[in-house]
């Protein structure tokens, strides 16, 4: 089970999945579960063993001009609807507002003061 202020999953944004796919399997021996995210597009569960450890998603289309890869991160919330409504109070800036994703949780994209991008959500087992 996840805390809540705990960091939950890291994911890379990247153009190339199956070029990163083989560097870190390569790099760390991670192995790669496909997820259907049922737009033409597959996110990639990289596995340590039978663990899930982090993703991988393909950045494509208009959104994604000019974005050079990155590693997001996702900090565990317990209620992510309330943690942003302090977050703002606070000086963030919502980038997306909160989304469910089903077996995975409730997530909201925020730009913290001083600029920094963070995912926060609520995992399916803080739920």
């Amino acid at each position: 089970m996840t805390q809540h202020g705990h960091f939950h999953w890291n994911e890379l944004m990247t153009r190339d999945a199956e070029k990163m796919k083989s560097f870190y399997a390569d790099a760390v021996g991670w192995t790669f579960d496909d997820m259907d995210m049922g737009n033409g597009q597959t996110y990639w569960i990289a596995m340590v063993g039978e663990t899930p450890v982090g993703g991988m998603f393909t950045m494509a289309g208009p959104d994604f001009d000019g974005v050079p890869e990155y590693w997001m991160s996702y900090l565990s919330v317990d209620d992510v609807d309330a943690a942003l409504e302090k977050a703002k109070a606070g000086g963030a800036s919502v980038m997306r507002e909160p989304f469910d994703v089903p077996g995975v949780g409730r997530i909201a994209i925020l730009r913290q003061p001083g600029g920094a991008v963070i995912g926060w959500m609520t995992p399916v087992d803080m739920s």
